[in-house]
């Protein structure tokens, strides 16, 4: 298992888990409280990785298939608050959540926001850092040019939503308040980058 992979200064990216279908989970160091995005594969080598960064304040996952057997045992531990768009929170019976309807705030910088149509309750993470990171989870992905779009499968919930999702994202940002985005599968075509780059311009195209 390699350690996880550095990308910005305050933002780890994980080794694709197996148990999330290859899914690629991210970790973002924050003065007041840091957040993990989606399952990470869970090892004795990763918790002590996020102990020592400083534990989690809030579990934040993009979509269904970010949900690993192991979110029990890590709220147990580091006492994070987990936090999953409302369609999607019955999912987590077990756990404590905290869900939500449209958007919901983390703190002032980093927002989460309801992007449906890959799944019914799939959401986006925003973070003002570095000029804008949006944590995409499955509803944009990069193709095998690596460029960032919605991808059409047969596991898309409502074709129509996601485009629409796609839209609500373009009109909420700019060139200026989005520079980056992290997808959570097929970072492979990103050609070891680990993020994609230009984001908004890409997102509008």
């Amino acid at each position: 298992m390699k350690a996880p992979r550095l990308l910005l200064s305050d933002l780890y990216a994980f080794s694709p888990n197996r148990e999330t279908l290859g899914a690629t989970a991210y970790y973002l160091i924050k003065k007041n409280g840091n957040i993990l995005i989606d399952s990470p594969p869970w090892t004795e080598e990763i918790k002590q990785f996020l102990e020592a960064q400083g534990g989690i304040k809030w579990f934040y996952l993009t979509h269904r298939g970010g949900i690993s057997k192991h979110i029990k045992e890590i709220q147990k531990i580091f006492n994070c608050e987990i936090v999953i768009q409302e369609q999607e929170a019955y999912l987590l019976p077990d756990v404590t959540v905290t869900s939500f309807e449209n958007e919901i705030t983390l703190r002032d910088q980093t927002q989460g926001i309801w992007t449906p149509g890959f799944s019914p309750g799939s959401s986006c993470l925003y973070d003002n850092a570095h000029g804008g990171i949006l944590f995409s989870g499955r509803h944009l992905l990069p193709d095998q040019n690596g460029l960032i779009k919605p991808l059409h499968t047969a596991k898309t919930f409502h074709w129509q939503r996601q485009l629409k999702s796609v839209q609500i994202l373009g009109d909420r940002f700019n060139e200026h308040t989005l520079k980056y985005i992290c997808p959570a599968a097929n970072t492979g075509f990103l050609r070891g980058q680990g993020f994609v780059c230009d984001a908004y311009h890409q997102l509008i195209q």
